[in-house]
C-alpha cells in the first residue's frame, strides 16, 4: 500500500488548514511514499513548489491538479515532479508518468490497461461526495488503483486500494498511521 501524502493548505471549498505548508510537508515527508504538492492556484498551489518540495526531499513528487493542457503536464515534468495528476482526460504526452482522475465512472473505464488511476471521493464540481463509490471504480478498473479523499484514518482504506491520497486528513492519518 502507498501512501501518498498531500501537502494541502486550502481548498475551493472552503477549507483552510491551520498548519503552514513547510509543516505540513514536514508530516507528508514523514510518513509518505510519495509527496504530492499542488500546482493549482484554488488550491493555493504553483508549479514552483514543486521545485522547492524536490529540495527538500528524496521522495517522489505528485503535481496534483487538474493540468487541462499536455503543456501542464510537461511544466510539471520540467520542474521536477516524477508523476502528474490529469484530471479528466488521457494526456497525449508521458501518459507513463500521468495518474488519471477521471471524474466518471464511464471515464474510467477508458483508461488503458497499465495507467495509474485515482477514484476521489470527491465531487470536484461543488467538494461534496460522488455517488459513485470506490468499490464501483474497482470493479470497472483491474490496474493500479489510489483511493483519494474523506480518509481521516487508515481504517477508511479500503482494503483493494493500491494506494491512497490523503490531504486535508493528513495530520489526523498521520496519528492513525504511527499509533
Amino acid at each position: 500500500m502507498e501512501i501518498i501524502a498531500e501537502v494541502k493548505t486550502h481548498s475551493p471549498f472552503g477549507w483552510k488548514s491551520d498548519k503552514s505548508w513547510e509543516e505540513l510537508f514536514d508530516i507528508a515527508n514523514k510518513i509518505g511514499d510519495i509527496i504530492s504538492v499542488h500546482t493549482d492556484p484554488r488550491w493555493n498551489g504553483s508549479f514552483d513548489l514543486i521545485k522547492k518540495a524536490k529540495s527538500l526531499t528524496n521522495k517522489p513528487i505528485l503535481a496534483k491538479g487538474i493540468h487541462v493542457t499536455d503543456k501542464e503536464v510537461e511544466k510539471a515534468l520540467g520542474m521536477g515532479a516524477d508523476w502528474v495528476l490529469v484530471v479528466g482526460r488521457l494526456p497525449e504526452v508521458n501518459l507513463e508518468k500521468c495518474v488519471i482522475e477521471p471524474l466518471t465512472l464511464e471515464e474510467l473505464k477508458n483508461i488503458p490497461r497499465g495507467v495509474r488511476a485515482v477514484w476521489n471521493s470527491r465531487d470536484l464540481s461543488d467538494g461534496g461526495l460522488k455517488k459513485e463509490t470506490f468499490e464501483e471504480a474497482r470493479e470497472i478498473f483491474k490496474g493500479w488503483l489510489c483511493q483519494a479523499s474523506n480518509i481521516k484514518t487508515v481504517s477508511d482504506i479500503k482494503e483493494s486500494a493500491d494506494a491512497v491520497l490523503v490531504g486535508t486528513n493528513l495530520e489526523e492519518f498521520s496519528r492513525s498511521l504511527l499509533a
